[in-house]
């Protein structure tokens, strides 16, 4: 039995591979666009043609498709072995034998295989080095495969303090519970969180339910498939914003663009463009 699996079954790790491939059923050319548009607007281009992507923890595949789609030469790599057959069929659907898109296992806290892929243009990890259960060596080796002038652009989940500490023991209940049990536990978090937001749209005379109304999510992303990837999403960890600048800073980066959840839950965006080499060891 692999690592991965021996973590599943001890309730220390969530399958975001199944809760991926469930998505890909939903996955049509609006979301594809969406997610398009995500990488032009942070990434600062118009495409990236001629350039090279490495996708960690490529999860669904959406975004190493996107990328592909705006003309990089794309290399993908998750962990969870669902979620690299996620990536692997996207791949066959939309760019069969194409030369230009690697699709492969690997995890990010080893930094030997890190090292071997050699560098890249742009450097994507959205949403996946806090589930690895050692972000930080895994944010040191994300920085590695980025070559001179190159970008990095990561996600990670705010630090919310006493909130992210009751976040994590909600995961871990989770991931240690039946499936009814976590599909109770991921409806009764959707509920609360549409009839706040609804009721903040009320107080501000909006329509309270244009948000569900909504086809897809941000970066071409789907509302449930979304929730149930927070609501069993560990391993867990957080950082806040100027832990991440400073960390990069002293390893040759400079902010790019930065775009915050605001102090609340979710994730914070960051691009850092590699300026010199850096100690890495600092």
């Amino acid at each position: 039995m692999s690592e991965h699996a021996l973590e599943v079954n001890k309730g220390e790790r969530f399958e975001f591979g199944k809760n991926w491939n469930r998505f890909l059923s939903l996955l049509d050319e609006e979301r594809i666009h969406e997610a398009e548009l995500s990488l032009r607007h942070m990434l600062e281009v118009d495409d990236l043609q001629g350039k090279s992507f490495l996708d960690i923890g490529s999860g669904s595949g959406l975004f190493s498709l996107a990328a592909r789609r705006l003309g990089a030469r794309v290399h993908s790599f998750d962990y969870d072995p669902n979620s690299t057959a996620c990536t692997a069929e996207l791949k066959r659907r939309y760019f069969e034998n194409d030369a230009n898109w690697t699709v492969e296992e690997g995890s990010a806290l080893d930094a030997d295989y890190v090292c071997s892929l050699g560098k890249f243009d742009v450097v994507y990890s959205w949403g996946v080095l806090h589930h690895t259960g050692k972000m930080w060596a895994a944010l040191e080796n994300a920085a590695l495969p980025v070559a001179q002038g190159g970008k990095l652009f990561i996600a990670i989940y705010n630090d919310q303090g006493g909130a992210s500490q009751r976040w994590t023991t909600f995961k871990k209940v989770y991931n240690q519970s039946p499936v009814p049990i976590r599909f109770l536990m991921t409806l009764g978090l959707g509920a609360c969180w549409e009839l706040r937001t609804a009721a903040i749209r009320m107080a501000r005379l909006q329509n309270p339910f244009s948000r569900m109304e909504r086809k897809t999510r941000g970066r071409g992303m789907s509302l449930w498939f979304d929730l149930v990837d927070w609501a069993g999403g560990y391993p867990f960890e957080v950082a806040k914003p100027e832990q991440l600048l400073d960390f990069f800073r002293q390893r040759g980066y400079e902010l790019c663009k930065m775009t915050t959840c605001g102090g609340g839950h979710g994730c914070n965006q960051l691009v850092f463009e590699r300026c010199h080499t850096g100690d890495s060891h600092a």
